[in-house]
Order: structure tokens, then C-alpha cells, then sequence
């Protein structure tokens, strides 16, 4: 629970009444590497606030390839948006990457937070629409760079993760094959010496 607090303390201070509001409504949860938090065909009921681990928000095409949209590590959220606030079934699976901790917040907790602790509601403002930027320049990136400037971008995105995920991932994320992926990576070492 401190990792959260800290987490939006980050944005707005929280008073010791709103914390107060705020822990019954929320359930830390130990998850285990490749255990799913979300399902295609499920409804997204939780925003996963991430205290320690990884996950993968993917989805799976008609041949059954995965396509990485998301990682979320420490500090970061993670949630199908569009199937959490219409409560439509996701297209996406969300698979944790490592044994993990998260804290989670229901849909009817999350607005209630939002009416009685209105710096939550701007809280969440600002993290949905900072994400809606990293969205949107990553479909700019795929119709306008190269697989290395993606790659760069994404060590810029996810400083922590490179070392951490399998070329498999990242190279699933980034619309490129594992080995092309390992080509880069050499290439860059060899030019940085």
C-alpha cells in the first residue's frame, strides 16, 4: 500500500481521511510468472497498479502470433482501458512476465474514489492521457521509423526492461523478429565501442 501512496504522491499530496478512503478500496495481490490478471473475452475489471514485477499486455492475431502492446513494470499501471470503463469483453490477455505483486482497484471502488477523493480523478486524468501519448507516438514510430529508432525509443520508454525481458518480447513489441532484434543490438554495441 505505501507504494501507492507514494505513487500518487507523486502527483497530489493525499490527506490522512483520504488515504483512509482509499485503503479499503484497493487488494494487493502475489501473482506468479505467466499467471494472467485478464483473459480475452473477459471483462477488464481491474486498473493493476504494479509493485514488483512485470507484465505484458498483448493481444493474439487470426495465426496465433502474440503482439506486444504494453509492458508495465514497478511504479506503472496496467488495464485493458476500453474493456474496463464500457465492461465489454477484451480482446487482450494480461500475463505477468514475473512473480509479481499489484495492488488493484475495482471499476465501482475507482469511481467511488473519484467522487470522494477528487485528486484521484486527477490523478487518473493525467495517467490515462500520458498514456494516450506514449500510444499515440508509438503508432507514429511504426508507420515512420526503423526498427532501430523503435528499438531506441523503446529503451528510452523502458529503461529497466531491456535487460529483464527476452529478445522474444521485445521483439514482439517492437513488430520485428528476434533475431533482427539481435542484429540491432550488435550493431549498436559495436558502433557505442
Amino acid at each position: 500500500m505505501k507504494a501507492l501512496i507514494r505513487h500518487f504522491q507523486e502527483y497530489i499530496p493525499l490527506t490522512e481521511e483520504e488515504i483512509k478512503l482509499l485503503e479499503p478500496r484497493v487488494q494487493t495481490r502475489r501473482i506468479k510468472r505467466r499467471q494472467m490478471i485478464l483473459q480475452e473475452g473477459f471483462v477488464c475489471r481491474h486498473y493493476s497498479f504494479v509493485v514488483e514485477g512485470c507484465f505484458k499486455m498483448y493481444g493474439v492475431d487470426d495465426k496465433g502470433f502474440e503482439h506486444n502492446i504494453q509492458f508495465a513494470a514497478e511504479g506503472d499501471w496496467i488495464a485493458d482501458i476500453g474493456s474496463f470503463h464500457t465492461q465489454k469483453p477484451s480482446k487482450l490477455f494480461i500475463e505477468a512476465l514475473e512473480n509479481a505483486e499489484i495492488i488493484q482497484i475495482e471499476q465501482p471502488n475507482l469511481y467511488f474514489l473519484y467522487l470522494n477523493i477528487p485528486k484521484l480523478d486527477r490523478i487518473f486524468k493525467v495517467l490515462i492521457e500520458n498514456k494516450f501519448v506514449e500510444l499515440q507516438n508509438r503508432v507514429l514510430q511504426t508507420f515512420s521509423s526503423t526498427a532501430e529508432q523503435r528499438y531506441l525509443s523503446f529503451l528510452e520508454q523502458y529503461p529497466n526492461l531491456a535487460n529483464r525481458l527476452p529478445n522474444t518480447q521485445i521483439a514482439s513489441y517492437l513488430g520485428i523478429t528476434p533475431e533482427f532484434l539481435s542484429k540491432i543490438r550488435r550493431d549498436l554495441s559495436k558502433r557505442s565501442v
